[in-house]
């Protein structure tokens, strides 16, 4: 028995000599978008911790190198940049839709497969010859806003208006939910932009309110969202608030207090997971990430921005492992392209958000009545108002 033993430790010690298979991983930790990338890193330094004691993946370290690119799109392609010249066989990242948008053509050209952890559509779609090495796990902007409508169908809303970032995300989220209304009837009365790191909407409110809309969506994600919500409440308005899926983390109920009670918004499943019914095919998955987070973190600190990482590393898992089985890392392009053909390969692998089968034109993978639901403020929590299945 010790001989078997000992031969089992050296032979584990043999596999881990090999080299660590480095994942990089890039999020916005400081900058506009911190309150999404800080639960995003801390669920890769809990990640760390986990494999460093389970003894890596099929018998190998990996070891997560880990970037802030400070919500800033050049610092994002920069630090893209180093992890694959670094030798990264795979990278995952980044938190927002302008830098996930901007790393898309380094991974390409490089050959290295890329998982998003940032919203937009245009990240997956098409699968061109770029977006070939490219998949996310957030939800899309065009499926949340067709939650975001049926919901406002069920409530009799008729009149809308919009403001949203004067960037990706926001363009983004305005082209896929005017696209909704008008399939459902409903009319976009006004649209207004503005910047994340603006400290005034007050023009912006007054030109919505003018316009009389029974509910108003704000197409942004963070604690910046919470600016046009506050102004809009405090000029009068007493219609309807939605907000993207782009808010669901504690600091935005923190930010803004009693300004967001009554918000709606559609979210991934796990943002309500005791609320589920337990036949709901994420639930145990979801209760699951959200133990084991609260427990490094505190209770309270889970967020969907981490979960979505926590299901990168659920997607990337398997894939490692079928990919050691078809090539040798030390020959870095060939196994880069066999874990790519790895990810695209999974198929009904329950994770936190909904369940995920890719496939060659699908790099996103969710079922729209699996991976969303709708949610409501209350009292300074989150509640589960409607589920889709």
């Amino acid at each position: 028995m010790k001989r078997a033993l000992a031969l089992v430790a050296f032979l584990a010690l043999a596999a881990l000599a090999q080299g660590a298979l480095k994942v990089g991983v890039v999020v916005s930790a400081t900058g506009p978008a911190a309150s999404l990338g800080i639960p995003e890193r801390n669920t890769f330094l809990m990640l760390q911790e986990l494999l460093d004691r389970q003894g890596g993946v099929a018998g190998r370290k990996v070891e997560f190198v880990i970037l802030d690119d400070a919500s800033d799109t050049t610092q994002a392609v920069r630090s893209t940049r180093r992890l694959v010249e670094e030798g990264a066989v795979a990278i995952v990242g980044t938190t927002t839709t302008p830098a996930s948008l901007g790393m898309i053509p380094v991974v390409a050209e490089a050959k290295v497969p890329m998982i998003s952890l940032a919203a937009s559509k245009d990240i997956i779609y098409p699968v061109d010859a770029q977006r070939f090495w490219v998949f996310k796990t957030p939800q899309t902007e065009e499926l949340m806003a067709r939650a975001i409508v049926a919901d406002m169908v069920a409530r009799g809303v008729k009149r809308v208006g919009y403001i949203g970032f004067n960037d990706a995300y926001g363009e983004g989220w305005a082209r896929y939910f005017e696209a909704e209304l008008k399939a459902k009837g409903l009319q976009l009365v006004v649209s207004e932009r503005y910047n994340r790191t603006d400290t005034s909407v007050t023009g912006q409110a007054l030109r919505l309110i003018a316009r009389r809309p029974d509910a108003i969506l704000i197409g942004a994600s963070g604690t910046p969202a919470v600016l046009p919500q506050r102004t809009l409440k405090e000029r009068g308005y007493r219609g309807l608030i939605y907000q993207t899926h782009g808010v669901a983390n504690p600091d935005f109920l923190r930010v803004g207090g009693k300004d967001v009670e009554g918000t709606l918004l559609p979210a991934g499943p796990i943002l309500v997971a005791e609320q589920l019914p337990s036949s709901f095919p994420s639930k145990r998955v979801a209760l699951d990430y959200i133990q084991r987070y609260e427990a490094k973190y505190g209770i309270g600190s889970y967020s969907t921005f981490g979960a979505h990482a926590w299901d990168a590393w659920l997607i990337l898992r398997p894939a490692l492992e079928r990919a050691l089985k078809r090539a040798d890392p030390k020959d870095l392009a060939a196994f880069r392209a066999a874990l790519r053909d790895e990810i695209e390969a999974t198929r009904n692998l329950a994770a936190t958000h909904g369940i995920f089968t890719f496939s060659k034109e699908d790099h996103l993978g969710l079922r729209f009545e699996d991976s969303a639901v709708m949610v409501r403020v209350e009292g300074g929590r989150w509640k589960l108002e409607r589920v889709f299945r």
